[in-house]
Formats: structure tokens, C-alpha cells, sequence
């Protein structure tokens, strides 16, 4: 089969490469146009652009396909089936239905949980134990159609975003590679439940400001969740700073937003024991180096009362 593939970021990479590593016909790549990123805001190409050019792939990128133009840029490049990961992009219905062997898409949940924009960040903050990565055929619903297959992960307590995110990522090409066969042979997948069904909506800087008035389970997930983007902070008399890894702690006495020892602080039920801060302007830092360099001070609260 010869292959369109669609996708922007990192997730998307890892595929890419196994099916260029396997001999696949990659016929081209769709990818969003370059964005402006880093301090001097250079235009940048996505990590799947980046991997496309390396090995030679034509790369197209549209900013969207309302023009016949772009569809047809699509439509006509001779593919057999389009394979879409994290892409960003909305696709018309007649490009999920061009294609000889269809159209799929991998994502990054066990659906229907976690239909969306952000199932690895949601599934960490509402404590799901497992997730997994899911090939389904495309449809115009969200993330609603049926599933040829999955793989997966559980997911620890000291699990962030940053890892599971690669983990899932390592999964695309094997669970492509398993159901090969089954694409090539136009297999239907298995109709979603319409139990279960959870959105994943996008993630926002304001809400990864933390609350010390939630339960300490709820702040470590919300710390994991957001870690790497858009990392946990709280503003205070410290300046603003990022919680990017916590674990519970027994420290009692403790207000909400409260300091102890050993970059413990206090919130609604006992206390959480930060393990990775990152002060503004600053390289994330182990707990250690903070109190070595005596910038956690006992008592203080890291909140505004």
C-alpha cells in the first residue's frame, strides 16, 4: 500500500519513521505550517516535518482545506491509505472517504475515554491507572470512530505527561505494523460504546495554577498532568514557580500553601512533597539543590492568604 501520512508534533514522529524504516511507499507528508517558537520566535517546522525532510518526503502544508486546491493536493497524491497522528488539522468528509483503504487515525486514549485534544494530560489528572494509544478509522465525529485495534500502558503515580507522551508515541508504528493486514484488508473495526465516552478538552496555562485547598492526590496528579506543558505553578512571595513532580508526604500542621521542611507544603488534607521546582528565569531543580541554596523557607506560604 502506498501511504499519505498526516501529523505535526513529536507524538506523530516515532510512526513515521517505522514506516519509513519498514519500506513503506510514503508518497508525502501533511504537517502544519511552520509556527514561530523559542525567544527570537523563528519559524520553526514540526518535528514530523523535520523527520520528512531528512529522508527525502514531500511535504505539504496547508493551512487548511477549505480550498479544492488543497483537497486535491491530498486527493490526487496517489495514495492508498491516509494515516493521520496528532495532526491539528479538521478533515472534510471527502478526504476521510478518498482513499482506496480509508482513512485512520492514531490516539493517544483508550477510546471512547479521552475523545479530544489532551488524553494523556486528562487521563494523568483524573487518575486513570491505564491508557493505551488506539487505531481507528476516521470519521467526521470527534475521535468516534471504530477502533481496529489498541496497545497499553498503565500509568504509575509518579507518572507525568513527559513520559507517558513518549511511551504512547513508541507504540504507534507496532500497533500499525500489527494491524497491517487488517488495513490492507479493509477490516471494519469495532463500533465505539457509548459508555464511557469522555472529552479531553485543551489545555489552558490558567488552569495548571495550583489550588492548595485541593486534596493532596488531586494536586500531585494536576502537577503530573501539566508537566512538561504548561507546567504547574503558583504565584506568590517566591515569584512565580513550577511544580513539576510531587508524592505524598505525613507532614501535619501545615496551612494550605504552607512551607515545611524538605520542600514539603501543606494543602486541604496534609501535605505534598514537591520534588522538582523550577523558579522563573531558572533550570527545573531537584528539591536538594533549593534547600542547599536555602530558597525554600519553613513557614512561608507559596500563595497568596
Amino acid at each position: 500500500m502506498r501511504v499519505a501520512y498526516a501529523g505535526t508534533p513529536a507524538f506523530a514522529v516515532p510512526a513515521l519513521r517505522g514506516l519509513l524504516d519498514h519500506g513503506i511507499d510514503v508518497v508525502g507528508v501533511w504537517t502544519q505550517p511552520d509556527r514561530p517558537a523559542g525567544r527570537g520566535r523563528k519559524l520553526t517546522p514540526s518535528p514530523v516535518k523535520q523527520v520528512a525532510l531528512e529522508r527525502g518526503v514531500a511535504v505539504h502544508q496547508p493551512h487548511n482545506f477549505k480550498a479544492q486546491a488543497d483537497r486535491d493536493d491530498l486527493l490526487n497524491c496517489g495514495a492508498d491509505l491516509f494515516i493521520v497522528a496528532a495532526y491539528g488539522l479538521l478533515l472534510p468528509q471527502p478526504i476521510i472517504d478518498g482513499f482506496a483503504h480509508g482513512c485512520v487515525n492514531l490516539h493517544g486514549s483508550l477510546l471512547p475515554r479521552w475523545r479530544g485534544a489532551a488524553p494523556i494530560q486528562r487521563a494523568i489528572q483524573a487518575g486513570d491507572r491505564e491508557t493505551g494509544v488506539g487505531l481507528m478509522r476516521m470519521e467526521i465525529g470527534l475521535d468516534t470512530g471504530p477502533v481496529i485495534g489498541e496497545m497499553r500502558t498503565p500509568i504509575s503515580a509518579d507518572d507525568t505527561t513527559a513520559n507517558v507522551h513518549d511511551r504512547l508515541a513508541a507504540m504507534g508504528w507496532p500497533l500499525l505494523q500489527r494491524h497491517w493486514d487488517d488495513l490492507a484488508g479493509d477490516a471494519p473495526g469495532i463500533a465505539q460504546s457509548d459508555q464511557h465516552v469522555a472529552y479531553a478538552t485543551k489545555i489552558s496555562k490558567a488552569e495548571a495554577r495550583l489550588d492548595f485547598a485541593l486534596p493532596a492526590e488531586q494536586l500531585i496528579r494536576n502537577i503530573h498532568a501539566f508537566n512538561p506543558w504548561p507546567g504547574a505553578w503558583v504565584e506568590g512571595p517566591l515569584g512565580r514557580i513550577k511544580l513539576l513532580s510531587a508524592q505524598p508526604a505525613t507532614d501535619t500542621g501545615l496551612a494550605p500553601g504552607q512551607l515545611g521542611t524538605d520542600g514539603v507544603i501543606g494543602c486541604a488534607d496534609g501535605s505534598i512533597r514537591v520534588t522538582t521546582w523550577q523558579f522563573a528565569g531558572a533550570k527545573a531543580q531537584p528539591v536538594a539543590d533549593l534547600i542547599n541554596a536555602n530558597r525554600l523557607t519553613p513557614g512561608l506560604n507559596v500563595q497568596p492568604l
